[in-house]
């Protein structure tokens, strides 16, 4: 990215490098012909966290790195961010009332885990070897095509399979969410009870003809075991609001060129 076509971003008479941008750029997400809205989105980031940092400071505030994990420590500009935000947002504590009235909204969004009944045929291949690859999907379709859309007969070809499950048939069990790796996850969600996948879905492990055989929804959860589920996410969004909402106040008071603060 030609990072002279960018202005220089300036929040307070701090400029923030253009290297630094363009590093952040790399956590955004931006269409491929489009490289200028992750740029627009690292220097909003960027931004933000100068405003946060420099609040910090005129507050007087020392930072205290918390162990986020065995061995791994926030940064001190972390640290000091985080206490910032302690000490000046105040959320109001979420009520018994809150989370009962979100619930009612909705309760069929609180469900346990789906199951799927699952069997598989696998053409095994290393998808970065092309050669490999292209010959294990020219058997993969050919099995797709002695199948014909045969269900029925998926049992007698996954004795061709290169998995293990061949022995029953191709019969995997009873899945649930990631249990399996995405690509098949994703193409198994796609499935009506009893079909299969019109076409070999590549993965990790070679390319996969798969066949849902029957699947049990997920059940409605009780409302006291879905309780703190809500509570936690209600507290978040309200958090998510008040930092906005303090994200904003200094913003007006800021002298910011070279990036705006408004949504992507």
């Amino acid at each position: 990215m030609n990072t002279a076509l960018f202005p220089d971003v300036v929040v307070n008479e701090e400029t923030i490098p253009s290297a630094a941008i363009a590093a952040e750029a790399q956590n955004h997400n931006a269409p491929r012909d489009k490289p200028g809205i992750a740029w627009r989105k690292a220097a909003q980031a960027l931004a933000i966290r100068a405003l946060l940092l420099q609040e910090a400071k005129r507050r007087g505030l020392t930072p205290d790195p918390e162990e986020l994990a065995p061995g791994r420590f926030e940064t001190e500009e972390e640290a000091l961010i985080r206490i910032l935000l302690d000490d000046a947002l105040s959320i109001t504590p979420v009520t018994d009332e809150a989370v009962h009235a979100e619930w009612t909204k909705d309760p069929d969004r609180y469900r346990s885990a789906p199951l799927w009944d699952v069997s598989h045929i696998l053409c095994a291949c290393d998808p970065r070897d092309d050669a490999e690859r292209t010959l294990a999907e020219a058997r993969a379709n050919n099995l797709l095509a002695r199948l014909d859309g045969d269900a029925k007969g998926f049992a007698a070809a996954a004795r061709e399979s290169d998995c293990g499950s061949k022995a029953s048939g191709g019969h995997l069990g009873q899945l649930g969410p990631n249990d399996t790796v995405p690509e098949f996850e994703a193409a198994l969600r796609t499935l009506a009870e009893g079909g299969m996948t019109p076409a070999p879905v590549l993965s990790r492990h070679g390319w996969h003809i798969i066949r849902l055989n029957a699947t049990a929804p997920g059940q409605v959860l009780p409302y006291d075991t879905v309780r703190p589920k809500i509570a936690q996410a209600l507290e978040k969004a309200a958090w998510t609001r008040a930092s906005r909402d303090f994200v904003e106040t200094l913003a007006k008071g800021a002298q910011i060129t070279g990036a705006s603060l408004a949504p992507i």
